[in-house]
């Protein structure tokens, strides 16, 4: 049974008080039109599996995904694991899918951090993307690397502990390791993608390109 969670703000954080409050820097970004509900749900399915793809990544990453969001400014949406938690439990494919709906500023959120994450993270992205291919050129399984075997051993473990197996294609993807290093992969190409100097333009067209009628 799906656990349902309700998106609300951190009763302790004192600068999440009021519906008008933004962050200063979430200012910068491009305006954001909100997509109809199934929509929705796709974006915020892929913010959190991007994210789910730089813990996989980088050990104790969801520690520093939180000090970013310091560093940032960002405290007065995500002040602590838990409001994090609640934002990413908005994947539909979560097993605490909390059915609430992410707002503008929200998502806005969700793509600086997942922008400035992959941004930290651009060397070893370029070395594994780079491993890939020369794994391909040679006509070797990837597992063979050690890098990309370790990704993929902790992206299949975060997705397996928290993905729920009752979605269709969660089922699809646990019953096919090769299906599922698939889609880590496909992450790891999307972070590269978003980690440029446009990153979070390009991010943003990628989440919402489709989706906006």
């Amino acid at each position: 049974m799906t656990q349902s969670v309700p998106l609300t703000p951190n009763p302790d954080n004192d600068s999440s008080s009021g519906n008008n409050f933004s962050p200063v820097i979430l200012n910068t970004l491009p305006d954001i039109v909100l997509p109809p509900t199934r929509g929705m749900l796709r974006v915020q399915q892929q913010l959190d599996l991007l994210l789910l793809a730089i813990e996989a990544l980088k050990l104790g990453a969801s520690e520093e995904m939180l000090a970013t969001c310091q560093h940032l400014g960002l405290q007065g949406i995500i002040h602590n694991r838990v409001d994090l938690w609640r934002l990413r439990c908005t994947n539909p494919w979560r097993k605490c899918y909390n059915r609430e709906t992410l707002s503008p500023e929200q998502i806005k959120t969700l793509i600086l951090l997942t922008n400035t994450c992959a941004k930290y993270l651009l060397v070893p992205l370029t070395q594994l993307l780079l491993a890939v291919q020369q794994m391909r050129d040679k006509d070797i399984p990837l597992e063979n690397n050690f890098r990309l075997s370790e990704y993929f051993t902790r992206f299949r473990s975060h997705f397996t502990s928290r993905m729920n197996p009752r979605r269709a294609k969660v089922s699809v993807y646990l019953a096919s390791p090769q299906e599922l290093n698939q889609l880590a992969l496909s992450l790891l190409e999307e972070l590269l993608f978003c980690s440029g100097t446009r990153g979070i333009e390009r991010l943003s067209v990628r989440l919402f390109d489709g989706e906006v009628d």
